[in-house]
Formats: C-alpha cells, sequence, structure tokens
C-alpha cells in the first residue's frame, strides 16, 4: 500500500514537469495577430513560412522586372532592323521611350582622360614600350646559368689579375600571404630573420640590410624591447639598415585596383612615421609577377625618386641588357610618353634586376 502511494506521488511529480515544461515552451512561442485582429500562435514554422513566402514575392518582382528588360531589348533589336536607330535629328518620342535609361555615372574631368585618345611618338633618347614587345618573341629558349639567361662562359686564368666584384645584398623577402599564414611566417621565419638583423649588422659596421614588407616589422616591433628598438633607430640612423618602398606589402601590381595599392603604401608610411620617422626614397619590387607603370607613379608621388624591379620576363631582361637600357626614367602613358632612357654606360653583369628612375 505505502508503495502504491509512492509511485502515484511521483507520477504526479513528473506530470506537473511536463505539464510546466509545455507551459513555458508555449509561452515563448511568437503571437501575432491575423488580418481580422484575432490573435493567433506562430511558432518558429509559422516563422520560417513566412520567410519563405517573402523571398517568392521578391522572386517574383524580379521576374517581372527582367521580363520587362527583355521586351524592350526585343522591340529595340526590332527598331534596329526596320532602319528607325535614328536618323540623326529624327529621334520620335517613342524611339526614345524603348532606351534603356542612362546609368548615372559621375562627371569625368576633360584632362583625366586625355591619355585615351592620344597617339604616342617614340622618342629619339628613349624606347616605347610597346613597340620593345612588337620586337620579342618571348619564346623562353633554353640557356645560361637560368633557363631563358645568356650562355655565359669564362677561361679559368680570366680573372687572375682583375678581380672578381661580387655584390651581396641582404635585402627582405617576406610574403604575408603565400603557403603558411601571416602569424605561422612570423613565428617560425621573420621574427628570427629580424633579430638575427640586430645582431649581424651590429657586429660588422659595414653590412647593410633592406627591409620593405611594413606589416611583420610592426608586429615584429611591438614584442621587442625597447634596448633593440635603440638598437635599431641608430642602425638606421647609420644607414645600416634601410627601409625600401616601406608599404605594408609589397603588393601584386598585375590584378591589384590602384586604391588598394594606394592604402597599403599610406597604411605603411604612416606606421614608419609615427615609430621611426622615417620616409623611404627607394622603391624595392623583387616578387610582383609582373609591374605596372601605375605603381611607379603612386611611388613618385609619394616622394620615392627611385626604384628596383625584378619579375620582368627573360626576354625583355635580355632586350634591355644588349641595349644597355637597364636603368632608364620610367614616364607613364598618361605623360608625355613612356620613356626608357639609357642610364647604364655598360651592361649588369647578372641583369637579374632592373633599375629606374620615376620621371
Amino acid at each position: 500500500m505505502k508503495l502504491s502511494r509512492q509511485f502515484t506521488v511521483f507520477g504526479s511529480a513528473i506530470f506537473c514537469v511536463v505539464v510546466f515544461s509545455l507551459y513555458l515552451m508555449l509561452d515563448h512561442i511568437d503571437h501575432s495577430k491575423n488580418p481580422n485582429g484575432e490573435r493567433i500562435q506562430k511558432g518558429q514554422l509559422g516563422i520560417l513560412q513566412d520567410k519563405i513566402d517573402h523571398l517568392e514575392r521578391l522572386l517574383a518582382e524580379n521576374n517581372e522586372i527582367i521580363g520587362n528588360i527583355r521586351d524592350s531589348v526585343i522591340n529595340l533589336r526590332e527598331t534596329v532592323k526596320d532602319g528607325k536607330m535614328f536618323p540623326e535629328g529624327n529621334m520620335s518620342q517613342g524611339d526614345l521611350e524603348l532606351l534603356p535609361p542612362a546609368p548615372a555615372l559621375l562627371p569625368i574631368h576633360s584632362e583625366d582622360c586625355q591619355f585615351a585618345a592620344r597617339t604616342y611618338s617614340k622618342a629619339a633618347d628613349g624606347v616605347q614600350m610597346l613597340d620593345v614587345y612588337d620586337l620579342l618573341s618571348f619564346d623562353n629558349p633554353d640557356g645560361g646559368v637560368w633557363k631563358q639567361g645568356f650562355d655565359i662562359s669564362y677561361q679559368d686564368n680570366e680573372w687572375d689579375n682583375e678581380p672578381l666584384q661580387v655584390f651581396v645584398v641582404p635585402h627582405s623577402h617576406n610574403d604575408p600571404g603565400w603557403l603558411k599564414t601571416f602569424d605561422d611566417y612570423y613565428r617560425d621565419q621573420t621574427q628570427h630573420i629580424l633579430n638575427n638583423m640586430v645582431v649581424k649588422l651590429h657586429e660588422d659596421s659595414r653590412r647593410k640590410m633592406i627591409w620593405s614588407e611594413i606589416s611583420y616589422f610592426s608586429k615584429w616591433w611591438d614584442n621587442i624591447d625597447e634596448q633593440k628598438r635603440d638598437a635599431v633607430r641608430r642602425l638606421i640612423e647609420s644607414g645600416q639598415l634601410e627601409v625600401a618602398t616601406g608599404g605594408w606589402v609589397m603588393p601584386d601590381e598585375a590584378n591589384t585596383h590602384y586604391f588598394a595599392l594606394i592604402d597599403q603604401l599610406v597604411e605603411g608610411h604612416q606606421w614608419l612615421e609615427r615609430n621611426l620617422g622615417v620616409k623611404p626614397k627607394t622603391g624595392w619590387a623583387v616578387d610582383p609577377f609582373g609591374h605596372t607603370p601605375t605603381q611607379a607613379y603612386l611611388l613618385r608621388q609619394a616622394g620615392l625618386s627611385n626604384m628596383l624591379i625584378q619579375r620582368v620576363h627573360y626576354s625583355v631582361k635580355k632586350h634591355f641588357a644588349s641595349q644597355k637600357t637597364l636603368e632608364f626614367f620610367w614616364r607613364q602613358n598618361w605623360g608625355e610618353q613612356l620613356i626608357l632612357i639609357d642610364r647604364a654606360s655598360h651592361t649588369l653583369d647578372s641583369f637579374l634586376s632592373i633599375s629606374s628612375f620615376m620621371a
């Protein structure tokens, strides 16, 4: 008898818990009114159904708009086929209604687009790059120490009476994004490069280093102590450490919009000004696959006076080397003309890089 009573009490408790839970669930259900003013209960399924109905209405509206556009194009095509498009001074109001509305465009100053219709003449003291492209076959023949390089040969005793000069340029080439993440590159490699740079440059005052990627440099700067920061400032003042380009990254130049080129350059230069009081004078672009004259123009406007580029087709490098024009003034198409003026008295032995002066 006592056991039966316990089961009864326990069952009643469970029933109360279930009823109370159902009440709480119903209390959270969204309540709204139907068009007749009556209150209805609408759960998650009802909300989802409303969203689906809204999407269906939007699709129907879009289909109607597309249908109107299609009809307008068909009517316009028939008008052109019938020869009604449009004799000068003979455009009717009905024809005008068939035309699509003109897009809203911002006004463009005529001086900003002069280069679009301008013809360029070959300068007597320079070369037009479009003419150079017409001369080259870009056939990539094998040869030399590089696949498309010159076939270099020399005698064993050729340098007996003249020392061979070798120029070593320690420089940064740290991609913020490639095979690893930015943080992985910094942790595994970049921080060690910068730490060793400070030590090795102080060991020998003849040693120098070029750094260009400020995104990495700023992260390293935030993680070093004031003593090491003072050491870096001394290296910059002595000329052992040079900041080249000074952009947040070494940007791609083939597909990047010029807004992005400007933004990353401003970001890097502002950081340098705030933390080191440095303003770069030389550009350093050894890894972008292809180079745009827009980047040279932007660097010139940022106060840089010269730049070095690297990822140029070997056919172009060999042509410049043979013509002794590996150093040049670079003018853009929207200037007078694109001129590469010979600044070299001899062909560079390595012809690996091309330096230019922005005019």
